[in-house]
């Protein structure tokens, strides 16, 4: 809610910080719900804000914790899903704990929602499989990939590797050749994080070469091909590689929210990898141009996407010169990296400290690299 508030009156956090004589650091935390306001700092912030008492009454309101969160919204629904219901309805509750999961997922740590996701997995494969239901077999296949992904996020590749192969398992048997497509693309992701950029390309043009897959999932796929010849440095590959993306994309249905879609949800993928590949290519003014438009546009909940593409697109500033600018924009991402404590993210940063460490003297370079560090030491 401060946040939302300091926004709305076109305040930045130091803005608000001077006028209230507080930290800017102070604030930070109270705005990523790091540490809870203390009842002063509420009636200085509503008075300066105007909320007219909103921020009093929300500080002094008990705040629920994680696993609050999590037992109430997903731990009860999994014990919803036993019983006497049918098939129908079991798939709306399970599917229901599952979009809260993910939800939660775009702004938490992976290690928060990974016990919940591998236990809602296994009761709704477990009655999947009790009950023949093919339904509830994809369901548990999708759920099965966002965990490998999460396994991902948390810096745990093997277990990724075992829940993405799961998940393809499941979904041959139960006759979905979109997970089984898609498998094969997050595999691609985990290559493209070890910067092996051959086997980036080889596992996402098996994913378009198994065919049967929707527009849609073979769209992303030829997007991880892209990713893959950028690292390779073949810059028309790329190309060529996301105009086949754009093409399927275009020719791709709309979501008929029968069930979780896979991939990302940002509003353009395509053109967020664009600018992440051009800066693979070392054409890193122009990545920092497309990624500060893509990254406008991407919703302030999705903080696992904003701080992963506002990490490469600081790093597209600082590879291009343009230092100041790279520290500015990095601000915002740390917050939100430090929120959802991605290790992928952590590789980009760890990048853009050794680069930005080329202005060690620099003054900007000075007051983000504490914060910086800070992110890159945290497990």
């Amino acid at each position: 809610m401060l946040r939302e508030r300091r926004l709305a009156a076109g305040l930045s956090m130091g803005q608000l910080a001077k006028l209230v004589h507080y930290s800017k650091g102070y604030l930070s935390k109270i705005e990523n719900g790091l540490k809870p306001p203390n009842t002063a700092f509420a009636r200085l912030c509503d008075t300066v804000l105007e909320a007219g008492g909103a921020l009093i009454g929300a500080a002094n309101a008990p705040a629920p914790t994680r696993r609050q969160v999590l037992v109430a919204g997903t731990m009860l629904g999994v014990g919803a899903l036993t019983g006497t219901a049918a098939v129908p309805e079991l798939l709306v509750r399970g599917r229901d704990r599952f979009e809260h999961l993910q939800g939660l997922g775009l702004a938490m740590s992976p290690n928060a929602v990974l016990e919940p996701l591998k236990d809602l997995q296994c009761k709704v494969g477990a009655i999947a499989r009790a009950d023949g239901s093919k339904a509830l077999l994809r369901l548990a296949a999708r759920i099965a990939e966002y965990t490998g992904w999460m396994s991902q996020e948390a810096g745990d590749e093997q277990n990724a590797l075992w829940w993405t192969r799961h998940a393809a398992e499941l979904s041959r048997a139960a006759g979905d050749p979109e997970i089984a497509c898609y498998a094969y693309v997050r595999e691609a992701g985990l290559a493209l994080y070890r910067q092996e950029a051959a086997d980036t390309i080889n596992l996402a043009q098996q994913a378009q070469w198994i065919g049967r897959a929707g527009a849609r999932t073979l769209a992303l796929a030829a997007r991880r091909e892209a990713q893959g010849h950028a690292l390779a440095g073949d810059r028309y590959a790329t190309e060529r590689a996301f105009e086949r993306a754009a093409e399927l994309m275009r020719d791709a249905p709309r979501d008929d929210g029968a069930y979780p879609m896979l991939g990302s949800t940002v509003p353009d993928p395509l053109e967020l990898a664009r600018g992440w590949s051009l800066c693979d290519l070392g054409l890193n003014a122009e990545a920092a141009e497309l990624l500060d438009r893509q990254i406008a546009r991407i919703p302030a909940h999705s903080k696992r996407s904003r701080a992963r593409f506002g990490a490469r697109r600081s790093l597209a500033h600082a590879l291009a010169g343009e230092v100041d600018e790279s520290c500015r924009t990095l601000t915002a991402a740390l917050a939100d990296a430090e929120q959802v404590d991605s290790a992928t993210i952590r590789t980009d940063l760890s990048r853009l400290a050794r680069t930005l460490g080329r202005w060690h003297d620099h003054d900007a370079v000075h007051e983000v690299y504490p914060h910086l560090k800070r992110v890159l030491v945290h497990r």
